[in-house]
């Protein structure tokens, strides 16, 4: 079945796609999830489908091809994490406002520029849920770029991610400079968000930065356990989701995400049948 999968180029750009997505999609979510941002991947996902309707819109009525909506999607998630970052400092007391705020502009944006280019098409729909056909060997590039974006800046700030995660009150008392850590991972957050709309669909992309975490968590006994399960979990659901995807011919995002929960049950499963013997042997 894999030996068929890779007979034509588009599918091998598809499959290399899905390994990084599956790679720094939990790697990331690890620390959205830990630091209580779940909602925060969801926010930037509807202004990157913002992104999308506009690239589309200029492409349909100004003929502008240089800027396709993959790019024009990733630079309104740019944008859009740093209003975010923006607001936090804005309203102090209530920080976590900034995201729905951005999330209901990302939605007005969605709906003004699909109704000005027409309303939806295939391309439209491709990117809503994910397409194994959607993945140029340009796109390809652009996303292992982000790849090393991300490792290069998870390896450099990662003692400061951890501590901003677990006590940020501490880390700052400790000389970390909060701000510029917490706009760093904000924009990573984007970027991953924006580069994994072409497997998993724009509409399902904070599913794949989340459950596996969600999964791992019931597993693990330590942040790097919980980071390593997840990415695990991550890679299965976009190895088997693209695979049974493209024969069933239907938008892998559908079926990442229904692995992934498949995952997350197994695994709350697992932990209560091992509860259950734990409490078993300890009477």
């Amino acid at each position: 079945m894999l030996a068929q999968f890779f007979e034509y180029e588009f599918l091998r750009n598809t499959f290399y796609t899905g390994l990084l997505i599956g790679f720094i999609a939990p790697l990331l979510g690890t620390f959205v999830v830990v630091r209580r941002l779940s909602l925060l991947a969801d926010a930037l996902s509807h202004v990157t489908l913002g992104g999308i309707a506009f690239g589309l819109f200029m492409e349909k009525k100004y003929g502008i091809l240089f800027l396709t909506p993959f790019y024009s999607g990733m630079g309104f998630s740019v944008l859009g994490s740093i209003f975010i970052e923006r607001l936090r400092t804005v309203y102090k007391g209530f920080q976590e406002i900034a995201i729905p705020i951005i999330l209901s502009g990302g939605v007005g944006l969605s709906v003004i520029f699909i109704s000005l280019a027409n309303g939806f098409n295939t391309d439209l729909y491709n990117y809503l849920f994910g397409s194994v056909s959607a993945v140029s060997e340009r796109d390809l590039w652009t996303i292992i770029i982000i790849t090393i974006i991300v490792l290069t800046a998870i390896t450099l700030f990662y003692k400061e991610l951890f501590m901003l995660s677990f006590d940020e009150e501490h880390a700052v008392v400790s000389g970390i400079h909060a701000k510029i850590i917490h706009f760093i991972f904000i924009v990573l957050t984007a970027l991953v968000i924006a580069a994994s709309l072409r497997i998993v669909g724009v509409l399902l992309v904070s599913s794949l930065m989340t459950l596996p975490v969600a999964a791992s968590i019931r597993l693990a006994k330590g942040f790097k356990q919980t980071i390593l399960f997840a990415v695990i979990f991550g890679e299965l659901s976009v190895i088997i989701g693209l695979i049974s995807g493209y024969y069933f011919e239907i938008p892998p995002g559908g079926t990442i995400v229904m692995i992934s929960i498949l995952i997350l049950i197994i695994t709350i499963s697992v932990n209560k049948v091992r509860g259950y013997f734990t409490r078993k042997r300890a009477i």
